[in-house]
């Protein structure tokens, strides 16, 4: 238990995504949660009889609250950078959920306003990558124990564009589709186990459901690192097979639900508005969307199955851990993960945290976020271009992470 003070925080936007993380705010001591902005009248009641807190209509009259220390971003992906900057110009710290920004342009003046008014940034959280698993595949690799990293390879198919879906969430003009929504998961799992120095890349991407014209839902990208380790990346959102079935410990029992809402999207039987509200913060269906329970067994979810290949050795998941085959054979690694598997978030709520209260380095800093911000652009780039893109904005991961 601390004794410090908590850090109050406000939450702008009250939607799906704030439920990913309201849970694990809740749960640490360190935080109070204090305010709530949100369009929806009936979700800015629910948050008052929730925590007593301050409600506000806009994200500008939140970040007027001269008792909100930090804020947690959960609106649409195309709002995000106008957001940061209100926030940061309004000296609150800020939790920035992915993507950082949908052009270089957004992630160059949310940094601008970030520096300008010296805040904290934690931004490009809040996926796969933040989990205790990756953590403990990277000690492994850093370790030399199997040689040097050579390669990368993680493929991903879920059913995420034929799930009920609002239309921004689904176009990639305004932030949607797969590759702004959920190649975050696969991008910071390989840029943290690959130290984040990505060269290049170089892509396809595929739009073909009549369902969702508008948004990308497949792509096939390969990243060269700056020290040529090569990382193949395939992810397929339009849910016909997922790739829980490529383990031997789990069963995909989804796959009539899925082709029962594809059917009802072709015949224009789906009211996804309705669908949608139920699972925003306050909703019937609120929570049900997300979340494991402890022990639960590892699965492949938005990251996919991933393979590490080192130069004697390579690392997959296993359900309460980690693969390791090298010249002795194969053995697994249990690995604990509070909460279960997935995205373990109050370590990300410490980082912000800590980096406030006790000015401690972060991983996932602004410019770590638009490191990999400017990986989900140049996919779509060079599918668009049919070449490969250099990058410009890249890190590398700090010492000590």
């Amino acid at each position: 238990m601390t004794t410090e003070k908590p850090m109050k925080v406000g939450i702008i936007g009250l939607g799906f995504g704030a439920t990913e993380f309201i849970p694990s705010l809740e749960r640490v001591p360190e935080i109070e949660i204090y305010a709530g902005a949100d369009l929806r009248p009936q979700a800015l009641a629910e948050f008052e009889k929730r925590y007593g807190g301050k409600t506000y209509r806009t994200a500008e009259e939140l970040c007027a609250d001269p008792e909100v220390e930090a804020v947690w971003i959960a609106t649409p992906n195309h709002l995000h950078a106008a957001n940061a900057i209100t926030a940061a110009n309004a000296g609150k710290h800020i939790n920035l959920r992915k993507p950082m920004g949908v052009t270089m342009e957004e992630c160059a003046a949310v940094m601008e306003a970030v520096d300008r008014s010296d805040v904290k940034l934690l931004a490009g959280g809040q996926t796969m990558g933040t989990s205790p698993l990756t953590i403990e595949m990277r000690r492994v690799i850093t370790s030399g124990e199997l040689g040097p990293l050579r390669a990368m390879n993680v493929v991903a198919y879920t059913g995420w564009m034929l799930r009920p879906r609002m239309p921004q969430e689904v176009s990639d003009a305004d932030g949607g589709g797969v590759v702004w929504r959920q190649a975050p998961h696969q991008l910071e799992t390989t840029r943290y186990l690959g130290g984040g120095m990505v060269r290049s890349v170089r892509a396809s991407a595929g739009s073909w459901r009549p369902e969702r014209p508008n948004g990308t839902g497949y792509y096939s990208a390969f990243l060269d690192f700056e020290d040529g380790t090569p990382v193949t990346l395939v992810y397929n959102a339009y849910g016909y097979f997922d790739s829980m079935d490529l383990t031997s410990w789990l069963n995909d029992n989804g796959h009539e639900n899925r082709a029962k809402f594809r059917q009802d999207l072709l015949a224009g039987k789906v009211d996804e508005e309705t669908r949608k509200e139920a699972t925003r913060f306050g909703g019937s269906a609120e929570g049900t969307v997300v979340g494991g329970s402890e022990g639960r067994p590892w699965a492949p979810g938005n990251l996919g199955v991933l393979i590490a290949t080192c130069e004697s050795g390579d690392i997959r998941m296993s359900a309460q851990g980690m693969y390791i085959y090298d010249n002795d054979g194969m053995r697994e690694v249990t690995v604990h993960q509070p909460g279960g598997q997935g995205m373990t978030l109050e370590s990300e709520i410490m980082e912000l945290y800590n980096a406030v209260r006790h000015d401690a380095p972060m991983l996932h800093d602004g410019r770590w976020g638009w490191a990999t911000a400017e990986v989900q652009w140049a996919i779509l780039e060079s599918a668009k271009q049919r070449k490969e893109i250099m990058l410009q904005h890249q890190v590398p991961v700090p010492f000590g992470f």
